[in-house]
């Protein structure tokens, strides 16, 4: 349950195998607009929730999963009724909804990407960029030396930072003179860990990103090589920063809820890798859910379908 979808995803899998996708189900609910002035989830986003979790159990039972795993990221972790409100969604659907904290999904993901490249890539830097929250970790185990969460999101970068359709050039320069700022320390904490052999990007942001500058499609599949680098990060930022959302939702690679914070999410994108002295990351397809899934995994002798919303 993140802060614009809330996604179903349903994979065969079991302890040493590698999961397997079944289907997948998403919603748009834009759960990180439903804050109020007071920092609660609104009715309407609360019952929107609620629908959608009791509609996708529904969907995981017809699928025959075996374990159905519910968990929650920024936009539900920062609201100030969390309780209330999953209260509501536990007695709607009868699921438990795990609120996951920032450095969690940092870790989670880490596993994840260690999992997809394996021992041989040594010390890997991963970041993930979410609607509400960067992920930053840094490690050569599956336990990252160091993991970081900071408030830095494509979406709310855009709620906070980028008025206008399309954004001024003002409004551009600004946020990226004061991410720069925000990611000086955190950067440096990251590099006090260790020089990385591989950098990574994970998440939809990412390969959205990757894929407008010229990356493979996903039709190509996920084992086919896709990367980012920061010169052609740039160049994209000058292009699509000064498109409306609408137009930019008609460019491959860009869903069209999404297509409103692809500019914070570049920007943020540059940033992060400007900070660590990053040319290039390598783009992977496994990022948060697939780590949530390694880890019960682990925990677990055995296992079939499982699915994660």
């Amino acid at each position: 349950m993140g802060s614009n979808t809330v996604h179903l995803l349903v994979v065969d899998a079991h302890r040493g195998g590698h999961p397997t996708p079944m289907s997948s189900t998403k919603a748009v609910l834009r759960l990180a607009e439903e804050i109020d002035g007071t920092g609660k989830m609104t009715k309407a986003g609360a019952d929107s929730l609620t629908a959608t979790v009791k509609d996708f159990t529904r969907i995981a039972k017809a699928s025959g999963c075996e374990q159905v795993m519910a968990f929650a990221t920024s936009a539900v972790r920062d609201a100030t009724n969390t309780g209330e409100v999953l209260d509501q969604v536990k007695k709607a659907s009868g699921l438990t909804v795990d609120v996951l904290e920032g450095v969690d999904e940092a870790r989670l993901t880490s596993l994840a990407v260690r999992r997809w490249y394996g021992w041989s890539a040594g010390r890997i830097l991963t970041f993930d960029i979410g609607g509400g929250s960067l992920e930053m970790t840094n490690g050569v185990d599956e336990e990252p030396d160091v993991a970081l969460s900071l408030p830095l999101g494509a979406g709310r970068l855009t709620r906070e930072w980028l008025p206008g359709d399309p954004p001024s050039k003002r409004h551009v320069s600004v946020l990226r003179d004061w991410l720069d700022a925000e990611l000086k320390q955190p950067a440096k904490e990251l590099r006090a860990a260790g020089k990385p052999d591989l950098s990574v990007g994970s998440s939809k942001t990412f390969r959205s990103l990757a894929r407008l500058t010229g990356a493979a499609p996903s039709g190509a599949g996920p084992r086919v090589r896709r990367t980012l680098t920061v010169s052609g990060l740039r160049q994209l930022i000058a292009f699509i920063s000064r498109m409306r959302a609408a137009d930019r939702a008609d460019l491959e690679g860009v869903s069209a809820d999404r297509a409103a914070q692809i500019v914070g999410g570049a920007l943020v994108a540059e940033a992060a890798m400007r900070a660590t002295g990053v040319d290039t990351l390598e783009i992977c397809p496994w990022a948060l859910r697939e780590g949530v899934i390694l880890r019960r995994l682990d925990a677990e002798p055995a296992g079939a379908m499982v699915s994660t919303g």
